[in-house]
């Protein structure tokens, strides 16, 4: 551990997160106006201050697959106006009571940054430089008027934006190939920067390592739009299927470096452009759709059979997932130098760390990693040398049972650590050997640990996998050493 040795600055939004109009993410998740927890506006007041409370710092809006078939104006101006509009993407009414203003209303009252989603499937550029000019100016054109018509004065200065959503993929409303996105992209880009110049853009990159167009894709739509854009889009959902890695739990906690081998992947694609296209920018990564996935995947829930809020997507966590998400973490982590946006998808009740219902919500075992980044990964993320004994893993090679990240924030001294413990049977010691300044106290130790990996939470039993304290470990002669249990993920804070 040596303070001197930085990866990166790290960029808050590395741990944002997601919430589209699909299921209960939006009606009956954080806007619900006949529940007893609603405010004035009809936003649940207890989702609110958990989501204000973990410090979510940037959220994206409003889709996802829904975002393709999606009019924005349809989501605007009286309520009782607004359209009830069937949601092709997943089968399900969406009444259009909560859209544009109410997310930045949302957005504003927890704290957050919006990250807007536009409709590049059977939307145009057009249409998409008219939601910058509604959003982003102040008076005086088409667009900005009618917001301050429908009682919204001062703009919402949105400044991340991303064009479209897995346009590659067949399932997408408006899928095309690369080079039609890429020159839709472009232009859309264009129409979007005339309206606002300072907004930051996210291209589509490939849907995830699966689709026979990886990397082929990315490298064709930046092709076309790489002098335009800012960034690019990865998604990744994270299976202990059979398909995926035969069941075994060993293989299923260390996917979070396929996870790291996809990003290095994907930035070798972008910087080949930019080397093609011998231009000076350098692209960042928005790693916009992560999460571990593979239960609530198909038959009713994905098919809303045109209800609303229906429940679709409502993935139950167990011990095993939370693990894999704070090693999915600790990769972010690693590779902030280039990823500067994340979300994890998503952020209520649709594979979701937090589930609601009439008389409250829950913490699924996913919450308590996602958390402790958001309240212990500050400042700048520390580059480690670890070792650690190994075991082998099917296609993967040799995998380290002991996984740490780091950070150290300057400006308080501040040094945290994320330790997964990826062996189903053994504890590990781990050491750390603390190279130019020890720490100070000990502010924080907990970890998520226990027999059970598929032991999960519910409304009845919101504890059974729940933190537990670790024992706070001392420090003398340049080294810590403390031991990390079997399966567990240990989160560790030191003052200056």
């Amino acid at each position: 551990m040596d303070s001197r040795r930085v990866t990166a600055p790290l960029d808050r939004n590395l741990f944002g997160s997601f919430l589209e109009h699909l299921g209960r993410a939006i009606y009956e998740g954080i806007y619900d106006p006949g529940s007893k927890f609603a405010d004035a506006n009809g936003f649940r007041k207890d989702v609110m201050e958990e989501v204000r409370q973990m410090g979510v710092p940037i959220i994206r809006y409003p889709g996802g697959n829904f975002v393709s078939g999606y009019n924005w104006l349809d989501g605007v101006g009286p309520k009782e106006s607004r359209p009830r509009v069937l949601d092709k993407a997943w089968n399900a009414i969406n009444t259009n009571q909560f859209g544009t203003n109410e997310f930045m209303a949302w957005c504003k009252a927890i704290g957050a940054e919006p990250l807007m989603g536009l409709n590049l499937g059977t939307g145009t550029p057009e249409e998409a430089a008219a939601l910058v000019e509604y959003c982003n100016l102040d008076q005086g054109t088409k667009w900005s008027d009618l917001r301050r018509k429908h009682g919204i004065v001062q703009p919402h200065r949105v400044k991340h934006w991303c064009l479209g959503n897995e346009m590659d993929g067949p399932w997408q409303i408006g899928h095309m190939t690369a080079s039609e996105y890429g020159m839709k992209a472009q232009d859309a880009a264009r129409q979007m920067r005339y309206v606002d110049p300072s907004l930051q853009l996210i291209a589509c990159g490939s849907s995830g390592p699966f689709m026979p167009t990886y990397l082929e894709w990315d490298r064709e739509v930046l092709e076309q739009c790489y002098q335009y854009v800012d960034g690019l889009s990865l998604h990744r959902y994270f299976t202990n299927s059979q398909q995926d890695t035969g069941g075994d739990s060993s293989k299923f906690l260390a996917m979070n470096l396929s996870m790291e081998q996809q990003i290095e992947e994907t930035i070798a694609v972008c910087d080949l452009v930019r080397g093609q296209k011998r231009s000076p920018k350098k692209l960042w990564l928005s790693f916009d759709e992560w999460n571990v996935w593979y239960r609530a995947r198909s038959g009713d829930a994905t098919n809303g059979h045109r209800q609303e809020a229906p429940h679709l997507l409502e993935e139950v966590y167990n011990l095993e997932d939370a693990l894999l998400v704070g090693g999915l973490v600790n990769s972010l982590l690693r590779h902030a130098d280039r990823v500067k946006v994340a979300c994890l998808a998503q952020l209520i009740n649709v594979i979701a760390p937090i589930m609601t219902n009439v008389s409250g919500l829950l913490r699924q075992t996913i919450y308590y990693p996602y958390n402790w980044a958001l309240q212990y990964a500050r400042g700048s993320v520390l580059n480690l040398l670890v070792e650690s004994p190994m075991y082998d893993v099917s296609n993967m090679g040799q995998v380290p049972y002991v996984d740490v990240a780091g950070t150290m924030n300057p400006q308080d001294g501040k040094v945290a650590i994320f330790v997964l413990n990826r062996d189903l049977s053994k504890p590990h010691v781990v050491e750390i050997n603390w190279q130019d300044k020890m720490p100070g106290q000990v502010l924080v130790a907990t970890m998520l640990t226990g027999t059970d990996l598929k032991a999960f939470n519910t409304f009845e039993t919101p504890r059974k996998v729940a933190p537990e304290e670790f024992a706070k470990p001392t420090t003398s002669g340049g080294r810590t050493k403390f031991e990390v249990p079997a399966r567990s993920y240990v989160t560790i804070q030191w003052s200056a």
